[in-house]
């Protein structure tokens, strides 16, 4: 159908008890539900709380194709995703973060580029940073289209990555074929596993676009996020490890497979 789109929209959820959840779920899910271009499917990893899994069973989607998939295993942010791509039966996959919100035009700008660029495997939107409190906080992916950066205006490439680190694959739609022959996120990695997974794709020569407009609105640093939680919470990483697990990225992104990588105070 014309007002539709091969794609699978993975959302991850640990967990319900995190500070306003209700109101961030209920928003994202409104955002998909507002789309000129629907998905062909919406897939929900959710952890085994319970509260959770009422939660869900009980909230309203609508006319949405719905499925959700119990994680049984590892309930990182990562091993979520990659379970939900494994189950997904579309062309395409996009990831999804329940506090965040896609703009009404989103799969629409999606699926016009990949009509105009079939070589492209992968488009991102510009996304709008907010604060916890909605304040807008700045803008990620932009630089794609900076002269000092980009080779070739919004193509991401890997000696781009190299200097540049902040790239957002929240929103971000990529052709699940290229997942199966090159992975997904690697649990193993904290902290830097966004940037390791985009060094891998550019490595492999993935083709990857950023849309010049903006399409997806991303919740910075909300209190109980896992970036939060790794510079002010239980996860919290000291400087030294942040400065090994951006090395890791760039020692692991040759690998396709995931391997056991540990910090320790000793390296």
């Amino acid at each position: 159908m014309e007002n539709t789109f091969d794609i699978s929209i993975i959302l991850p959820i640990n967990s319900s008890k995190v500070r306003d959840f209700d109101e961030f779920f209920k928003k994202a899910v409104e955002s998909i539900k507002i789309q000129i271009v629907k998905p062909k499917e919406l897939i929900i990893v959710h952890s085994k709380e319970e509260s959770l899994i009422t939660y869900l069973n009980e909230f309203d989607f609508g006319d949405l194709s719905v499925v959700k998939i119990l994680n049984e295993g590892n309930t990182d942010f990562s091993s979520q995703i990659n379970l939900g791509v494994k189950s997904s039966n579309s062309e395409w996959v996009s990831f999804f973060e329940f506090d965040d919100e896609f703009s009404g035009i989103w799969l629409k700008n999606i699926k016009k580029y990949s009509e105009a660029y079939p070589d492209v495997e992968s488009f991102m939107p510009i996304v709008i940073d907010v604060d916890s409190k909605n304040a807008f906080a700045g803008f990620t992916n932009e630089a794609t289209f900076a002269a000092n950066f980009a080779q070739e205006i919004g193509y991401l490439t890997n000696d781009m990555l190299q200097n540049y680190q902040n790239f957002q694959t929240a929103g971000m739609a990529v052709k699940k074929s290229i997942l199966n022959e090159f992975g997904g996120f690697k649990p193993s990695i904290k902290l830097t596993f966004v940037y390791e997974f985009l060094l891998r794709m550019t490595y492999n020569s993935v083709k990857i676009m950023t849309i010049p407009k903006i399409g997806y609105k991303h919740v910075n640093m909300r209190p109980d996020s896992l970036f939060w939680n790794y510079k002010f919470g239980e996860e919290k990483i000291s400087e030294a490890e942040a400065k090994f697990w951006l090395s890791t990225a760039k020692k692991e992104y040759f690998f396709i497979d995931d391997r056991n990588i540990k910090y320790s105070e000793m390296v």
